[in-house]
């Protein structure tokens, strides 16, 4: 539902169950997983920048009990004004759209406002603190439109890329379930990869091994997914080179 604050009483709960394992999906769930336990076991099955955030101590020697995969979702992120520039090159103000309580919101932020200024785009960063703020937010940015907008994963994928249908902002997300929802494109990690391992993680945890035992694995396989669909909708021709470099094209 979009609601972070809800993370902690949820994984509360499970601590109460005594499950044996834990298993995560982004930094919010994963750091209220960590505060709510230290004994029970706890398996990231998709984090961004995890040392940064504080839920490992590194990657090769993660220590406690968290270890999992890493998205490496902010370096995804300055890529996305790449995709913008080559797809619309006259492109010259990016938004970007972060979820404010998600402690990723710095990393994300931080290496956009790199890749706009090696690319000579302005970053706006629009702050959401909650999905019921996300409608005010796109309709405040008609004052001082964006070219296109890159959004935060942790956000709710449906809901942002409606919304950008609707007020005709093109959007590149660093997920897949973004572009599936109807944003128009993504740069991400090969997800199913990652989640595979995540799963044989959880099997060996299972089995007797602890986390401390296993480094953080990062992704080595990425995927371009443009929905063209998505693309006709806001009157775009997507480049034959972009085209032709996409991993998957949803039509």
């Amino acid at each position: 539902e979009g609601k972070i604050s809800r993370l902690p009483e949820l994984a509360a709960e499970l601590v109460r169950l005594k499950v044996d394992v834990i298993v995560t999906w982004f930094t919010p769930a994963a750091r209220a997983a960590k505060q709510a336990t230290h004994e029970i076991p706890v398996v990231i099955a998709l984090a961004g920048n995890p040392v940064e955030n504080g839920l490992v101590e590194s990657l090769a020697r993660p220590g406690g009990n968290v270890t999992g995969m890493s998205i490496v979702g902010a370096e995804l992120a300055s890529k996305g004004v790449e995709l913008i520039r080559e797809l619309l090159p006259s492109a010259r103000r990016v938004a970007a759209l972060a979820n404010a309580p998600d402690p990723f919101s710095g990393p994300f932020l931080e290496q956009i406002r790199l890749g706009g200024q090696a690319a000579g785009v302005t970053i706006d960063a629009v702050m959401i603190r909650g999905a019921e703020e996300l409608e005010a937010a796109f309709s405040a940015m008609e004052q001082n439109r964006p070219d296109a907008m890159i959004v935060q994963a942790s956000l709710p994928a449906k809901l942002v890329a409606e919304l950008a249908l609707k007020y005709r902002i093109p959007t590149v997300g660093i997920i897949r379930a973004f572009v599936e929802e109807g944003g128009l494109m993504t740069f991400t990690a090969a997800e199913a990869d990652l989640y595979r391992h995540a799963a044989m993680y959880v099997d060996k945890i299972l089995k007797g091994a602890k986390p401390a035992d296993f480094p953080v694995e990062q992704p080595t396989k990425f995927e371009l997914i443009i929905n063209l669909k998505t693309a006709k909708a806001l009157g775009l021709t997507v480049p034959a080179s972009l085209l032709g470099r996409a991993d998957q094209v949803i039509e």
